[in-house]
């Protein structure tokens, strides 16, 4: 298989972006919500915002493609206008790259629950960095922090890993995933 990115990949992933580009936008408003909770609540479902990174490449399988897919649908969230202004681009660039290189350090070769998870789990932190450079991280206690820091991760391993996993596994039962790329045994030896 080869493994640069060909027109038709680069189209696949911006539409599955943008259409987590819209997700992520009407995800804002129950973020709002959940954050009335208190205690950093909203921070489990944060993971939402990662999700775009794991599913663009669970179904193209090539580098570059989960941070393409992360900085697209920022692009699209903020086009659809999302509340959070510049910043998200700014996010979704370094969400991708947290993805990224998860994916890099397994050669692009590991699509497994496991490896998605831990690509979910890198977005959380890189974003996480990014709050720091913000500045409203520092501003916590450390058990504040550290509780905002763990379900935010848990997050990112929950709905980008495992749920972005058993999406696309279900999307791959119903052949949808053959029309862009297709089945090979290399596939189920990446599932081991």
């Amino acid at each position: 298989m080869k493994k640069g990115l060909k027109l038709s990949d680069i189209l696949v992933t911006i539409i599955i972006a943008l259409i987590f580009g819209l997700i992520y936008k009407l995800w804002g408003p129950l973020y709002g919500i959940v954050s009335t909770v208190g205690l950093h609540a909203e921070q489990l479902i944060y993971g939402m915002w990662f999700i775009a990174a794991t599913v663009a490449f669970l179904i193209i399988r090539k580098p570059g493609v989960a941070f393409l897919a992360e900085i697209a649908a920022a692009q699209g969230e903020f086009i659809f206008g999302g509340e959070w202004g510049v910043t998200i681009l700014i996010y979704g660039f370094v969400q991708g790259i947290g993805a990224e290189l998860v994916f890099a350090a397994f050669r692009y070769k590991r699509f497994n629950v496991f490896v998605v998870s831990l690509a979910g789990a890198a977005s959380a932190v890189a974003s996480i960095i990014l709050g720091f450079y913000y500045g409203y991280a520092g501003d916590l206690t450390l058990w504040n922090l550290m509780l905002m820091f763990g379900f935010r991760i848990i997050s990112g391993i929950v709905i980008a890993g495992i749920f972005a996993y058993f999406i696309v596994a279900a999307l791959e039962k119903t052949g949808v995933t053959n029309l862009v790329r297709p089945i090979t045994t290399d596939d189920y030896k990446a599932l081991d």
